[in-house]
């Protein structure tokens, strides 16, 4: 019988009837402390600390603070403090601050090659979906069942309904992953993958790197889906291989990897059909990455409550251009786009040019070898030349739980992946872009359709 990929790793895994082993467990500050304290109570050991790795990313500073210890802000200072103490007292592997693999535990995964086709991957984080672009099968989850996975390194878990998405067609100048994914959502809607584990294919997917993989299926759970899964290919097998989590003996794991793609006639609950060469630059309007349009179109008349609300809080009347919309800030970092391609992108169009003089505009990398990286080629100074604040690794605006928020009425263009109201800071107001819609609109002071400006 033809199988799809995720019918093929989740039966791999399933030990008993709706209980599935997990490969990998990815830990942060924010959602781990009351699972090792229920282990306390319960004087339980971590299973497999061998198969668990944490690292520090939603509270740190992004300004270069080296230690824990030093960080300002008391609550962040005691949560990555207590994450430190933990990962020492229960033999968990942490990559905390000052450490050269610190930074997003969605980017380090990866760049580590700990993320690797056909694992199960979790993490008390719901872009854990971002790990799926490997052709693995990886959901967000919650404190409780954290606690369940370092206690047991299994997980109960309702088997999810199948999705394929196919995109077809060729990318026009200036479209990105990021907007095929805004655009997707768009037509969807935020609840349109719910309850679906929704694998990316077609021949648009095949032709794109795995970090613009990484950011189609960082923002699955954006349109409700429990996981985004691409199938691996020689382009996932090139970015795994001489990591330091590669498997010791490549060539088998390729063979066994090169299993993991979906039959030919397996069936998918729903299909979904879109055509990539029609896409366009997306941003959003609203407070959610389904209220979307083009970058060439106007905000829309609100036909729901939820539309009427959203215009109110962003303070926007229908029918205004997308490009005439003024901003004061310009984030460029997140989960979704902070990798090394994403920073040579922004950096590709910014070079030689100055950031507005009407706003502010940080580019946050995504781990410290990515900046080691970016640095290495030049990049920071690229930014910093054109009037960017280039700083250290973290989530930094991605979320207001650290210093790196908007004051209230600010209104930023974000390369991250959601917009709800507050998200950046009480009272902020955030369009989700891509990297290179970002570094033009840090330019221009305003939303700008990068196929006509670059």
């Amino acid at each position: 019988m033809a199988r799809t990929m995720f019918d093929k790793i989740w039966s791999a895994h399933e030990v008993a009837d709706g209980l599935i082993y997990i490969d990998l467990h990815l830990v942060h500050e924010v959602t781990s402390p009351q699972a090792f304290d229920g282990l306390r109570l319960e004087g339980r050991e971590v299973r497999r600390p061998d198969k668990t790795v944490a690292t520090a990313d939603h509270n740190v500073p992004t300004d270069g603070t080296p230690a824990a210890r030093l960080i300002a802000d008391e609550l962040s200072r005691v949560q990555v403090e207590t994450l430190e103490r933990n990962c020492e007292e229960f033999g968990v592997p942490i990559y905390s601050i000052g450490s050269e693999h610190q930074g997003i535990v969605h980017v380090i995964g990866p760049e580590l090659g700990l993320t690797q086709p056909g694992l199960t991957i979790v993490c008390g984080d719901s872009h854990t979906s971002t790990h799926g672009a490997f052709g693995a099968l990886a959901f967000g989850i919650g404190t409780s069942e954290v606690e369940h996975v370092l206690a047991t390194q299994c997980l109960v878990q309702k088997r999810p309904k199948t999705m394929r998405i196919s995109y077809s067609g060729e990318l026009g100048h200036g479209v990105t992953a990021k907007d095929m994914i805004l655009a997707t959502i768009g037509r969807l809607g935020t609840g349109g993958m719910a309850g679906h584990a929704v694998e990316y294919a077609g021949p648009t997917v095949a032709g794109l790197t795995m970090e613009n993989r990484m950011t189609i299926c960082n923002m699955t759970i954006e349109g409700g889906g429990r996981a985004g899964m691409i199938a691996p290919d020689q382009t996932t097998f090139e970015w795994v291989e001489g990591r330091p989590g590669a498997p010791a003996d490549f060539e088998a794991a390729v063979k066994d990897w090169s299993g993991l793609p979906t039959d030919d006639g397996a069936q998918f609950d729903t299909e979904v059909e879109v055509d990539a060469g029609s896409l366009s630059p997306m941003v959003t309007w609203g407070t959610t990455p389904g209220q979307v349009v083009e970058v060439t179109g106007t905000v829309p008349e609100p036909a729901t409550e939820p539309e009427e609300r959203a215009l109110r809080y962003m303070d926007l009347e229908p029918g205004r251009a997308i490009q005439e919309i003024q901003l004061d800030r310009v984030f460029i970092g997140s989960c979704t786009n902070s990798r090394i391609g994403d920073l040579r992108e922004a950096a590709s169009i910014v070079e030689g040019r100055k950031v507005a003089s009407t706003l502010s505009a940080m580019v946050v990398p995504g781990s410290a070898k990515v900046k080691a990286e970016a640095e290495a080629e030049g990049l920071d100074e690229v930014f910093r030349a054109a009037g960017f604040d280039w700083r250290s690794a973290g989530c930094s605006m991605c979320l207001g739980m650290n210093p790196d928020t908007l004051s209230p009425g600010e209104r930023c263009a974000s390369t991250s992946n959601r917009n709800f109201e507050g998200r950046q800071g009480k009272g902020g107001r955030t369009h989700l872009v891509s990297p290179k819609m970002a570094a033009a609109a840090a330019i221009e002071g305003r939303f700008v359709d990068i196929r006509d400006w670059a």
